[in-house]
């Protein structure tokens, strides 16, 4: 991925960077051949546009100059881990149920809330971040790898799939994604809030109060629409549970 070419128009920057987009299009490959039947159209839908999603920002203006606007690399950063993850989490298939004991450790729910949230404040504490602009392979190798992983891996428990099996119960999901919002909405208001820069003068204040403001109202609205399907599946199995008492009790008195 080239960077930091300020002598570019913004909307004139676009980028292949093969060293994300194949691998995303070796997923879909993969995904494509999986046998007629095995996923809906709706997971279907899901599964493209989370592909789709992360293509928007890395290939477009967004993605070549995440590295010299703070803006845009939370527009990036938001993009990958709240809405990619996500999507990719809701077009898994529902008989995808590895059982490696590594997928087991890392979709842990209390490892992956913990990385995901570590992750979220992480990257952008100054010296961290700072040490990922002046490096851009930390950049491309490094943190957005994580931003397509562990999000995956934190949802993978949270958002109904296949609900059979699943290690976090819906009501658990819901106060999950609720708790979230704190890491999340916090990190973006204390560097909105920020007096002066954070990053050595890295970015203007106005672009680091920009990008901060993303983060703390992106992230409210769209952690709100996550937790609202949260809500709704949480309902659809109490009703499941409610017509299956029933059942049995009708059962028993026949």
């Amino acid at each position: 991925m080239e960077m930091h070419h300020h002598e570019i128009g913004i909307w004139s920057s676009w980028q292949l960077a093969p060293e994300i987009v194949l691998p995303l299009l070796f997923l879909t490959y993969l995904y494509m051949q999986l046998p007629k039947g095995s996923v809906t159209i709706r997971q279907q839908a899901f599964f493209f546009g989370g592909i789709l999603s992360a293509l928007a920002v890395i290939v477009t203006p967004i993605g070549a100059r995440a590295m010299d606007f703070f803006s845009l690399h939370m527009v990036q950063h938001i993009t990958l881990m709240m809405i990619t993850g996500p999507l990719l989490v809701l077009g898994t298939p529902n008989s995808f149920h590895p059982i490696s004991k590594t997928f087991s450790a890392v979709t842990n729910p209390f490892f992956s809330w913990f990385s995901y949230a570590a992750l979220m404040i992480g990257v952008h504490l100054p010296v961290p971040h700072k040490f990922i602009m002046d490096n851009p392979w930390a950049h491309t190798y490094v943190e957005v790898a994580l931003y397509l992983i562990l999000p995956y891996l934190f949802y993978f428990n949270l958002l109904d799939r296949n609900i059979v099996g699943r290690r976090v119960t819906p009501a658990m999901a819901v106060i999950a994604l609720f708790l979230m919002m704190v890491p999340e909405t916090m990190t973006g208001f204390f560097i909105y809030t920020a007096p002066g820069s954070l990053y050595e003068n890295m970015y203007s204040l106005s672009d680091q109060r920009q990008g901060g403001s993303f983060m703390w109202a992106g992230a409210m609205i769209i952690d709100a629409i996550w937790m609202s399907f949260a809500v709704y599946h949480w309902i659809k199995s109490e009703e499941k549970k409610s017509r299956d008492f029933d059942a049995a009790l009708a059962g028993e008195n026949a």
